[in-house]
């Protein structure tokens, strides 16, 4: 099984290439900062529910899609 961390890192980026966003654009929707948004994508930080679900909603997807496995 592959770590969530990864998964959620994989998938936050993929939905913020979708919808064309800079990590800046979703640091801003999802009120978090910049750095924090670049850490959980190269998995160095480990961000609580509470802010899965912010990104969730900036992403316009659901805090269960971004904790998926889509690539079994």
């Amino acid at each position: 099984m592959e770590d969530v961390c990864a998964i959620l890192a994989r998938n936050i980026k993929a939905a913020r290439k979708r919808l064309n966003l800079s990590q800046e654009d979703l640091a801003a929707r999802a009120e978090i900062d910049r750095t924090y948004v670049s850490g959980i994508e190269r998995q160095v930080r480990n961000p609580t529910i509470t802010v899965v679900a912010k990104f969730a909603e900036a992403l316009e997807t659901t805090t269960a899609d971004l904790l998926t496995d889509e690539s079994r």
